[in-house]
């Protein structure tokens, strides 16, 4: 653990405060992103919600407002999967400094066919990923205008057993939903990491952190109306699972933490304590696949090519 005997320990229902703060959680309108939202705005920080939805987005306000009376929270409506409005979409922020984004938002699919984006990306990779990392371009400036901002990349166990394969970063041969979401959160972890590394080599304030969220399930997340609604039948067949997963609202922890805790520091990767399926927030050691800087550096240029778009960090990303 990065906690030493001089700081206490972290407890995920007593939060610091961040008052002043300016927090953005990308997919904060529904699941997990909802809970990083909703956790984030009891701390007295601005919390914006950037969702392709402006209805559900209206729905995840009213809920975290139910929860946690005087929350400053937000909507930017924004669609990772069209780049050429993300630059429009941060503009519409409209403040002058960032203290922390979290990556989250995600496209899951479960059955073929293989889809694409307006861009012609796969859509997972191309929304996940690509999305994120042309995002961060835009953001950057506003970062880096903070004294020590956090960008959060919710990555995925699912990535755990996945490879990358670089030469069909697109999943254009024997195209496999699962597989191909799985390979969309090993990008983005991947990018966390080496995004650390190269903000670190321009000394850059702004941190890269990635984190996951284990085993996270509908059945054992409790009800946030209208974002969520769980069924009797629901919370009694999910129960056994909760042995080796958890519900959403604690797949937030992670994120949370990452984004609060001074002691969290870039290039790290923090997930659930228990075999990194459920319980409390902890650092763990950096999975072997993700520590190839060569795999990271190729995923890197790649999506400059794909996406046309080249983070300049030594310019603060204007």
């Amino acid at each position: 653990m990065v906690s030493t005997s001089s700081t206490p320990p972290w407890d995920v229902q007593r939060l610091p405060r961040a008052d002043g703060g300016v927090f953005l959680v990308t997919g904060g309108n529904a699941g997990i992103g909802y809970f990083v939202a909703e956790q984030l705005s009891a701390t007295g920080a601005t919390v914006a919600l950037g969702s392709r939805n402006p209805a559900k987005a209206e729905g995840a306000m009213a809920a975290i407002r139910s929860r946690v009376p005087g929350a400053r929270v937000r909507a930017v409506r924004w669609d990772l999967a069209d780049l050429s409005s993300l630059r429009t979409a941060v503009e519409s922020l409209e403040v002058d400094r960032l203290d922390a984004v979290v990556h989250n938002a995600g496209v899951a699919l479960d059955d073929p066919p293989r889809r694409e984006t307006g861009d012609g990306h796969e859509l997972m990779f191309g929304t996940n990923h690509l999305g994120h990392f042309a995002l961060t371009r835009w953001l950057l400036p506003l970062l880096s205008a903070a004294p020590a901002a956090r960008i959060v990349t919710m990555g995925s166990f699912a990535a755990k057993s996945e490879r990358l394969d670089l030469d069909d970063l697109q999943s254009r041969q024997d195209y496999r939903p699962q597989r191909a979401y799985g390979r969309s959160k090993l990008a983005q972890m991947y990018f966390g990491l080496e995004l650390d590394r190269r903000l670190r080599a321009v000394d850059s304030t702004v941190a890269s952190v990635v984190v996951h969220p284990g085993g996270a399930l509908d059945s054992l997340t409790p009800s946030r109306p209208p974002v969520h609604v769980r069924t009797t039948g629901a919370r009694l067949g999910g129960a056994p699972a909760a042995l080796l997963v958890q519900g959403k609202h604690a797949g937030a922890w992670p994120a949370v933490r990452a984004v609060l805790d001074p002691a969290v520091r870039g290039g790290e990767l923090w997930g659930p304590r228990v075999f990194g399926l459920r319980g409390k927030p902890r650092r763990e050691v950096v999975w072997s696949r993700l520590a190839d800087a060569s795999v990271a550096a190729r995923l890197w240029a790649a999506s400059c090519d794909l996406t046309g778009i080249d983070i300049d960090l030594g310019a603060g990303g204007a």
